[in-house]
């Protein structure tokens, strides 16, 4: 008897639901007015707004926690990685290990929480002359116990560097972005070293899928173990096989046997595809932190109110870099990098 995918029936919202070793994965897309010289939005364009709870997916844009500009101001995480792929728009990040990046679409930020960190996601109003546009995905990925007390990691994956193939086998197109996990013979880049991501074991996997119409396209194979999902973010419908996924609505996927995605319909199709093993342990969650108890979550409040999730020193909570300040990435060593091509 052969095996099909199971769609889910219910549309995609700001978060998704995910499978272990995924938390969760959430889908930002704001089409925002241009900024001001604060690198935020004007009183005009905050006017009524519900700043901590601007959520409304009706609307066409949202602060989210941030006051002038848009974004997350500090916050703790701990005993998970967040993996934030930006696929429009710019984020600044600022953190309580000293490290600060600002990142364009197309890159990934990778960063390893474990025994505590805070940070800090803006999203700069760069653009002042017209409207600026931000979309991006956060996914949040466990880590197993023996991981949850690694020290916190934080890592840029830049667009010219993440492995990318272009496949055109079918007569049309298709645009694979490797951020983890090999995509049959190409390889993605190195995960943190004490990430799920890094035990080979794991089949982790993080693939963008872009088709243009009519394009099809074979998975790669995984094990029977791993677990797969896709997400039909954008277009207008895709076949898995024989069977019909519209738009806004995710699949799981039975990773080892043989899959093909045909983009059916006349638009460009957007996918993004989780995998991995289960790691199969307990998930405790309280808000930003993760453990694999209650008590796990008690110690990680304390050890947060005594101060070992590093120093704030930063001179606000919601702080921008210059605006001309181009994409970089500075680590807690000290080192400043930027991308090889920009």
């Amino acid at each position: 008897m052969s095996l099909h995918p199971v769609i889910a029936d219910h549309a995609l919202g700001f978060t998704w639901s995910t499978e272990d070793p995924f938390l969760f994965c959430v889908h930002h897309h704001d089409h925002y007015p241009k900024g001001n010289a604060q690198l935020g939005l004007n009183a005009v364009h905050r006017k009524g707004r519900n700043i901590g709870q601007d959520f409304d997916p009706k609307q066409a844009y949202r602060l989210y926690h941030g006051n002038e500009v848009p974004g997350f101001p500090a916050h703790p995480h701990c005993g998970f990685e967040t993996v934030t792929l930006l696929r429009k728009g710019f984020i600044d990040h600022a953190d309580s290990l000293g490290a600060a990046a600002r990142f364009g679409a197309g890159d990934v930020q990778w960063m390893t929480a474990g025994k505590g960190v805070q940070h800090s996601e803006m999203f700069p109003m760069l653009q002042q002359d017209q409207g600026n546009e931000l979309e991006l995905f956060q996914i949040w990925l466990n880590l197993p116990t023996a991981n949850k007390m690694a020290e916190p990691y934080f890592e840029m994956l830049w667009k010219e560097d993440i492995p990318l193939r272009v496949d055109r086998s079918s007569v049309a197109e298709v645009a694979i972005e490797v951020i983890a996990g090999a995509w049959n013979d190409l390889d993605p880049l190195s995960p943190p070293p004490n990430s799920y991501a890094a035990q080979v074991e794991s089949e982790l996997a993080i693939w963008h899928i872009q088709m243009q119409a009519n394009a099809k396209v074979y998975l790669p194979l995984a094990s029977e173990k791993a677990k797969r999902q896709l997400y039909h973010y954008q277009g207008e419908g895709i076949l898995i096989d024989d069977r019909p996924l519209m738009p806004h609505r995710s699949a799981r996927l039975h990773a080892h046997v043989p899959t093909c995605l045909h983009n059916n319909s006349a638009s460009m199709a957007q996918l993004l595809v989780l995998q991995g093993r289960p790691i199969g342990e307990p998930v405790v969650q309280h808000g930003p932190f993760v453990g694999h108890s209650q008590q796990a979550i008690i110690e990680a409040f304390g050890r947060y109110q005594a101060g070992d999730f590093g120093q704030w020193n930063w001179s606000n909570n919601e702080p921008v870099h210059a605006a001309d300040a181009g994409r970089f990435a500075r680590y807690p060593d000290g080192r400043e990098v930027r991308p090889s091509a920009i």
